[in-house]
């Protein structure tokens, strides 16, 4: 039995598609590369990955595929955001400094 290819409509389709989700994302090619496990950065090469996915599991395991890397990067996202809440981060650099302002202007008023 032939596998399943996509029509070159699907592929820009697809194309256009995930130049979207990567943009809406903030993510790159080259993020998408690493998830797919691919060669290269290159657009026609990430299609290519992601033909073959579609021609051995279909349009679900297609989906399914985009969906897990979508639930990586969001893991990604919020161990970094779990860590930065482990360090002094912006807002509580910004309370520091509205403290010793209030100081400053007590101070100055004193």
């Amino acid at each position: 039995m032939a596998q399943a290819t996509l029509t070159g409509d699907q592929l820009e389709d697809l194309q256009g598609f995930l130049k979207d989700w990567l943009r809406h994302t903030g993510r790159t090619q080259a993020d998408l590369r690493r998830a797919l496990h691919a060669s290269s950065i290159r657009m026609p090469v990430l299609l290519d990955v992601l033909q073959r996915t579609y021609g051995r599991l279909g349009l679900a395991g297609l989906a399914e595929q985009l969906c897990a890397i979508e639930d990586l990067w969001q893991s990604e996202d919020g161990a970094l955001e779990s860590d930065a809440d482990g360090l002094p981060g912006l807002e509580a650099s910004l309370g520091q400094l509205d403290l010793l302002l209030q100081e400053i202007r007590q101070d100055q008023q004193s």
